[in-house]
């Protein structure tokens, strides 16, 4: 019981110790993990109704925001494996919701030569 009485009290230690500036950044931190963890149980929701492994949009634009939001609590600490980690899984899903706006203008632009309408 010592061990968790000695680690109660070093956090209850660091969290009074923290000041305004800190806890913004921690929140910014855990937002960004938060839409990291949404993205997942929205993946697994989705996968689970369908009966088969999907991915939905959303996953890709929370990947987005949680990539963007841990990148910035990366730069605030000067933390390069969160910069590093976030800037090339930042790529990957840009790309993703590249291609999926693409494909949808393609699904809304008439064949060359045609009139819409």
């Amino acid at each position: 019981m010592s061990f968790l009485t000695d680690w109660l009290n070093g956090l209850a230690q660091w969290w009074f110790s923290l000041s305004a500036l800190d806890l913004t950044w921690l929140g910014i931190g855990l937002a960004g993990q938060s839409m990291f963890f949404l993205r997942f149980l929205i993946q697994w929701i989705s996968t689970e109704r369908a009966q088969r492994s999907t991915v939905p949009q959303i996953f890709w634009y929370l990947s987005c925001l949680g990539a963007i939001t841990v990148f910035a609590y990366g730069v605030h600490r000067t933390d390069p494996v969160l910069i590093l980690g976030q800037t090339v899984g930042l790529v990957v899903y840009l790309r993703n919701i590249y291609f999926i706006r693409r494909e949808k203008r393609q699904e809304y632009l008439p064949p060359l030569g045609e009139k819409k309408g």
